[in-house]
């Protein structure tokens, strides 16, 4: 067989299918840079934020979520020293540069390390949340038949919750006066025809 027709290998052929739906290796993969993550976490929970200045708490969010303050070398407490230094309670780009450059010098740690960890972090997140277990205490605190008092008025026999009416006193516009036993039992056909009688 000649080298001209001899079939493409399996891995090229995966590598270029790689290439074409991109999906390569993570060489070729654009990443997350330390300015758009600035970006991102500038407006995390602002909806008025438009991402050029970020504020100490979503600062110190970012940098616990890149395991730059670790409690131990560097703290909140420490970068609260260090953001508040700029006397700004929100800092742009160059400034943030400089809080952390102040910042690494006084730690005695790369500034290149942290930026880097910054970027690779990934957006925010909300973390160590998992799922509720359910133990005996929650049951027995949220078995609505052992429930008194007005507690009790908020829950049908079922346990399903009555909204308003288990919250708040509707007030009673049926005519009838409160305690009256025999409500809704008067027959107004009966009442017509007597009327018809005696008139």
């Amino acid at each position: 067989m000649s080298d001209e027709a001899k079939p493409e290998t399996p891995t090229k052929q995966l590598e270029d299918l790689q290439i074409e739906n991109g999906s390569g290796d993570a060489k070729t993969e654009s990443k997350v840079t330390f300015e758009e993550n600035f970006r991102i976490f500038a407006k995390f929970g602002d909806p008025k934020s438009d991402g050029r200045q970020i504020n100490l708490s979503n600062s110190d969010k970012w940098m616990k979520q890149a395991h730059v303050i670790d409690g131990k070398k560097i703290t909140t407490t420490d970068t609260g020293i260090y953001f508040k230094k700029l006397k700004s309670p929100k800092l742009g780009i160059i400034e943030y540069r400089t809080f952390l450059e102040d910042l690494a010098k006084n730690k005695k740690t790369d500034v290149a390390e942290i930026k880097r960890k910054l970027a690779s972090c990934g957006p925010p997140g909300h973390h160590g949340v998992g799922a509720v277990k359910s133990t005996n205490t929650v049951d027995r605190l949220t078995d609505t038949s052992k429930y008194t008092g007005t507690h009790k008025q908020r829950f049908d026999d079922v346990g399903k919750g009555k909204g308003i009416a288990g919250r708040k006193d509707l007030p009673d516009t049926s005519g009838y006066v409160a305690g009256y036993q025999n409500k809704d039992t008067y027959d107004k056909n009966s009442y017509i025809s007597n009327v018809i009688k005696f008139a």
